[in-house]
């Protein structure tokens, strides 16, 4: 009997908790993608027994119902119009639920995409740039050389010049114009302004002012900001998007820029800039005041604080406290030992993470991050490891404040200012003690780290087996598929094996909804080794919550189903590790998801791995594997 699809749109509808707790909805080739406000309104056991939903999982906050190839759309069209909704694309649906993420997870994530691309060229300054100064401060007789100049000038390149990379970075995620964005990250460190770092030390009346209608604007640069960057350059491509819609295309490649341009600029400069100026003030009197609380609470204070003030763009102005100290007669930089405590705590909580990782491109990262932050340049440990995962970087502020509170009711003290971590041993009063608040500031933000933070199974490498056969071939490979059987061919291009077994037609699946093909054509795998890899170039679709189903989007739009198991959904994700995660870009034969094949069938379930091209009906002649051979012979 044929689906009666509109009873299937509404029993659908009925047990999803009401029209206002669906945020939005699509199709792809076989599943009903539903981002939806509360999953708790939902009847989740009653979905999965109507007639017509063949599964169902979530995945990044879209919950997806398994429809079939060809069905699904109809039974969509029916959906829109019983809930008077509008058609929504799969990216709008993307979009809709990452909306739904916690405001904090959001920002993170922000960051996250900012700084990741640019990481490398801030660990490597970082690097160099701790090194030529401790070197410096060993020999002072260096810092009047050439060389010196030369390297200070290369390792201080990326920080002096962060806004604009920070600029670049940022309009790349808010998908604004890049230049454009340059332009902005450029104006905000303009040679004709006061340098950031220099205005410090500089007396109210030695800062030039402009006056630009009602506003009184400190022609000050932003050199080591990252906020005010950020939200600069999102206000830019907000502004860019709403101009490309409203201006005629005939004045669109003269307007847009400049309006764009002018309009961020103005805005940074008189309400952004303020802002964060204020902020500076505030922030800055908060700390001289803190610290001179007694038995060592203010110091504590300030070394948990201190990372935030780094990833506000702040910490720079806490060189007038330090400056003000050292004047003073016989005067003791007490402010050094502090920052110095939130930097190495930073630095043990970056190695926990480099130490505890099972993922090498993330070890590649922490490892040189955590080196550069045990020398007192903090940012790629902060913006490219800490603070993404939240928890080490809470932990380093622990550590910090300990550390901080040490030093303070140990009398430690410089007699210089700016050199924090191992390079404050040669300036500080009493580097034994010294020694000590090191290690108690990144010994506690390294046990903590350890302790508390847990890595995702998704973001794992997991070590390779001695039988593991596939990883043999797919390993130093030119063409790391070249060894795998093509299982579907198709004018869109080709699929090869993702998993090393006996391939079986799609007809044998002991499952009846792949077996019949409604999820589209394919073939079944006997597998022997517990790894998927990537069949083809392409893009990660979807990932399953319980790690045994993998959606694949490839060349031509081909979209693809990797199924491990029959009715494995009812492990909830016991003996699957996913290695990747929705969105990420994959190359044929990277390894995708590793699972347990003992736990399959100790659980009592075939372990089969599905291969089905969900949008098969979307070409004119799919081959299987069966009719490949046929035709080879």
């Amino acid at each position: 009997m044929a689906l009666d699809y509109r009873r299937c749109a509404q029993e659908i509808f009925s047990h999803l908790g009401g029209r206002e707790n669906i945020i939005s909805a699509a199709h792809c080739a076989t599943c009903l993608r539903l981002v939806i406000a509360d999953n708790s309104k939902v009847d989740k056991k009653e979905l999965e027994d109507v007639e017509g939903v063949k599964g169902m999982f979530e995945s990044n906050g879209q919950l997806q119902l398994i429809i079939g190839t060809g069905t699904v759309n109809k039974v969509y069209d029916e959906f829109l119009d019983i809930t008077g909704m509008t058609a929504a694309t799969k990216a709008d649906v993307k979009a809709a639920a990452a909306a739904r993420q916690p405001l904090p997870k959001r920002l993170i994530k922000v960051l996250g995409d900012v700084f990741v691309p640019i990481l490398p060229a801030i660990v490597a300054s970082g690097l160099m740039m701790g090194l030529v100064e401790a070197i410096g401060k060993a020999s002072p007789a260096f810092v009047n050389s050439d060389w010196y100049s030369f390297l200070d000038m290369v390792s201080g390149a990326a920080f002096a010049y962060l806004p604009v990379i920070i600029a670049i970075s940022t309009a790349r995620v808010f998908g604004g114009n890049i230049f454009l964005g340059a332009v902005v990250g450029l104006c905000m460190i303009h040679s004709s302004l006061i340098n950031a770092w220099a205005v410090a030390g500089m007396k109210a009346s030695q800062i030039p002012v402009w006056h630009l209608l009602c506003f009184h604007v400190k022609a000050v640069g932003y050199q080591g900001h990252v906020i005010p960057v950020i939200i600069a350059v999102w206000i830019m491509c907000m502004v860019e998007k709403w101009l490309h819609k409203h201006v005629p295309e005939m004045l669109d490649l003269f307007v847009t820029p400049l309006c764009t341009v002018l309009f961020t600029t103005f805005i940074t400069f008189t309400i952004i800039g303020p802002i964060f100026s204020t902020a500076e003030t505030y922030i800055l009197h908060g700390a001289q005041l803190l610290i001179t609380v007694g038995h060592g609470v203010g110091a504590a204070a300030m070394g948990a604080i201190y990372p935030v003030t780094v990833v506000m763009g702040l910490h720079h102005m806490y060189n007038v406290i330090e400056a003000g100290m050292l004047a003073e007669k016989n005067g003791i930089n007490i402010w050094m030992p502090i920052a110095t405590a939130a930097n190495f705590a930073q630095f043990g909580a970056c190695l926990a993470v480099a130490v505890k990782t099972k993922s090498h491109k993330r070890r590649e990262i922490a490892f040189p991050s955590s080196l550069s932050a045990s020398l007192g340049i903090t940012e790629p440990a902060i913006f490219g490891v800490n603070l993404r995962l939240m928890k080490p970087f809470v932990c380093g502020m622990i550590g910090g404040a300990v550390g901080a509170w040490f030093g303070s009711i140990s009398h430690l003290g410089a007699k210089a200012y700016g050199v924090t971590g191992i390079p404050g041993l040669l300036t500080i009063n009493h580097i034994p003690l010294y020694l000590v608040e090191l290690a108690i500031a990144g010994g506690i933000a390294f046990a903590l780290t350890m302790v508390v933070w847990k890595e995702d199974p998704a973001e794992q490498d997991h070590p390779k087996g001695e039988e593991d056969v596939l990883d043999a071939l797919v390993e130093e490979k030119e063409e790391p598929n070249k060894e795998m059987p093509v299982l579907i061919r198709c004018e869109a291009g080709e699929v090869h094996a993702p998993a090393y077994g006996q391939i079986i037609p799609r007809e044998e699946i002991k499952d009846e909804t792949f077996a019949s093909g409604v999820l589209g054509d394919g073939v079944g795998i006997e597998p022997e080794v517990g790894l998927v890899v990537a069949p083809f170039d392409g893009e990660i679709a979807n990932v399953a919550e319980t790690g045994h189903a993998i959606g694949l989007e490839g060349p031509g739009d081909m979209e693809l189903l990797i199924h491990i198991g029959v009715d494995t959904v009812k492990m909830k994700g016991k003996g699957f590790h996913p290695l990747v995660k929705e969105g990420d870009h994959v190359t044929a034969g990277q390894k995708l998801l590793e699972f347990d094949r003992d736990e399959i069938a100790k659980a009592g379930f075939p372990d089969t791995v599905v291969v089905l091209l969900t949008n098969s009906d979307d070409y004119e002649e799919v081959k299987c594997y069966g009719d490949l051979q046929k035709e080879e012979e």
